[in-house]
């Protein structure tokens, strides 16, 4: 249904490498960085998602919007702790409460928040459905 998530900045290379950190981490290959209409963007592309980064258009400044957040799927818990190592030490700040299980019904999830160096809000998320292998003749 999405075709691509742009994401504002006010330090764009502060932000492509904290992406490229977290991402690569995700599997995706490091940012491509080009030019619209005059402003620079870094693009990645994975799995038929891209995310892009770039400052306003407008010239005002940058700012995370409540109510928000970016969701991230993980293979793993362990590959959900690599991203969040990495985005701790790219300038991202832990929120919320700490790395772990939320059971619900149906929905039990493994999450870790965290806000990006713009103060974007950032999920990343293991479930364990995704990390069994499909059964023959099924459709995931």
């Amino acid at each position: 249904m999405l075709s691509h998530i742009l994401l504002g900045t006010n330090n764009l290379e502060a932000s492509r490498q904290f992406y490229d950190a977290v991402l690569g981490i995700l599997g995706a290959p490091s940012a491509s960085h080009i030019q619209v209409n005059g402003f620079e963007r870094h693009v990645w592309d994975h799995d038929g998602t891209r995310l892009m980064i770039a400052t306003p258009r407008d010239g005002q400044p940058c700012t995370h919007y409540n109510g928000f957040t970016l969701g991230f799927k993980t293979t793993s818990i362990e590959q959900l702790h690599r991203a969040l190592d990495a985005a701790l030490a790219h300038g991202g700040v832990a929120i919320e409460d700490p790395a772990g299980w939320r059971k619900a019904p149906g929905n039990d999830r493994y999450l870790a928040y965290v806000r990006d160096p713009a103060g974007h809000k950032l999920c990343l998320m293991f479930r364990e459905i995704w990390a069994q292998p499909a059964l023959a003749g099924t459709t995931a």
